[in-house]
């Protein structure tokens, strides 16, 4: 991907196992917001390909659903928890006297029920973004593309939304590519890490997480496998 004269991800080539939690991490201006615009079909690459299910991804559809970092922006502040989820399934298609039961249980499971009828100014950074995840998964999508989305949170909220994510990718059977640039979140969440280089966005490893699933905030992060991956991964973006 090229724009101009710089080239922002030179010769990057991967694929992604139907139901795999794929975690990207990198250091800031290595391109992992444009491959994940790119993969969402949002921009497409000056060079080469990438394929979903086979088919070149031409442009955005609703098999593929992005989670975006600033959920402030990405929600329409005029519309309610429940028209904003609702706002996916108008433009799906789906029937409107569908959409209240359908509204509902998404705004259920992403722990939102009671908050249904506010507004986003109403709510917390987590709830908001709880608001846009339930959003995309209103689209039913097959692949969700995340891109820092837990950045701006405190801690706790960040965790909490951590295991949300990852037991809905896991009961769902949804295909994840999340992007981050916490080194800790990668392993927690991923099935894989590919760690990206700089000036150009370029490989440079993929690393495996063999780390049991369900995971636990508290003793996965101390589990030896961890630790060591920690100190690898952190060693492979120290020297790129």
């Amino acid at each position: 991907m090229r724009f101009g004269e710089r080239t922002v991800i030179d010769r990057l080539g991967f694929t992604v196992v139907p139901g795999e939690f794929l975690c990207i991490v990198g250091a800031s201006g290595c391109g992992k917001t444009t491959l994940l615009r790119i993969l969402a079909g949002l921009t497409l690459p000056t060079e080469g390909e990438v394929r979903f299910e086979g088919q070149p991804i031409t442009d955005t559809a609703r098999e593929r659903a992005i989670v975006f970092q600033d959920y402030g922006r990405a929600l329409l502040p005029w519309r309610t928890v429940a028209g904003n989820i609702a706002l996916a399934l108008e433009c799906c298609g789906v029937p409107t006297g569908e959409h209240a039961a359908r509204t509902a249980e998404l705004a259920a499971t992403m722990g939102l029920g009671a908050s249904i009828d506010r507004y986003p100014n109403q709510l917390s950074g987590g709830m908001q973004q709880r608001v846009q995840i339930a959003r995309c998964l209103a689209q039913s999508p097959r692949l969700l593309l995340m891109d820092e989305p837990f950045g701006a949170l405190d801690a706790i909220t960040r965790q909490h939304l951590q295991d949300e994510v990852a037991g809905l990718a896991q009961s769902q059977g949804t295909t994840v590519v999340f992007i981050t640039h916490d080194l800790e979140e990668a392993i927690y969440l991923g099935d894989r890490v590919i760690v990206l280089g700089s000036n150009p966005g370029r490989i440079v490893e993929e690393v495996s997480v063999d780390i049991p699933r369900p995971r636990d905030q508290l003793s996965t992060r101390e589990h030896p496998e961890f630790l060591s991956l920690r100190h690898r991964l952190h060693g492979l973006l120290e020297g790129h």
